[in-house]
C-alpha cells in the first residue's frame, strides 16, 4: 500500500474530515497543507489572500506540498486550489496515491455556508452560482487522481471504507 496519500477536491468536499478518518484508520500522520501554511505564516488564509494576494498564497502552497511530499506514512489534505498548479499535480502523482473527493453543489454550499475563511467565496453573488462557476473553471484539474469518491450524502465511515477497499486492491 502507498505510504503517502493526498486528498484533493473542491472546498467543502470533505478532505479534512476524511483525512482525519483515514489517518486514524491507517495510523498515519495527518498533514493539512492549509493549516501548515497558516501556522508558518502566522495568519489565516483569508488574511494571506487580503494582505499578500492569491499568487503569494499559491507559491506558499507549492512550497508546502513539495515539503510534505517527502513525509512517509502520511495523509496529506490539500486546499481546493492546490490542483491549479501543474507542478503540484505532477508532484502529487509521482509521490503518492491521490484521492479526489467530490460533492454536489448543494452539498458543498451547505458545508461552506457558514465558513468565512474561504476567500474565494467572498465575492458578491449567490453562493451556489459562485460554486458552480468555480467548479466549471476547475473542470479536469482533479482528473489525475488515482481514485475519485463522491461524498454527497454519505457517512464518513462509508467513504473511508470505499477508500480503504480501493487502497488494498490497488496494492496487489
Amino acid at each position: 500500500m502507498e505510504r503517502r496519500l493526498f486528498l484533493i477536491g473542491f472546498m467543502g468536499t470533505g478532505k479534512t474530515t476524511i483525512g482525519h478518518a483515514l489517518a486514524e484508520e491507517l495510523q498515519f500522520a495527518l498533514y493539512d497543507s492549509d493549516r501548515e501554511i497558516v501556522s508558518r505564516e502566522g495568519m489565516e488564509i483569508s488574511e494571506l489572500f487580503a494582505e499578500k494576494g492569491e499568487a503569494y498564497f499559491r507559491r506558499k502552497e507549492c512550497e508546502m506540498l513539495a515539503e510534505l511530499s517527502h513525509c512517509q506514512d502520511a495523509v496529506i489534505t490539500t486546499g481546493g486550489g492546490a490542483v491549479l498548479s501543474s507542478a503540484n499535480r505532477e508532484l502529487m502523482s509521482k509521490s503518492g496515491y491521490v484521492i479526489a473527493l467530490t460533492a454536489s453543489v448543494d452539498e458543498i454550499a451547505i458545508r461552506v455556508e457558514q465558513d468565512r475563511n474561504r476567500p474565494l467565496l467572498q465575492s458578491q453573488g449567490e453562493l451556489r452560482t459562485r460554486i458552480r462557476e468555480m467548479i466549471e473553471q476547475r473542470k479536469g484539474y482533479y482528473d489525475f487522481a488515482n481514485l475519485t469518491v463522491d461524498t454527497t450524502g454519505r457517512s464518513i465511515e462509508s467513504i473511508k471504507t470505499e477508500i480503504m477497499q480501493n487502497l488494498s486492491s490497488s496494492s496487489r
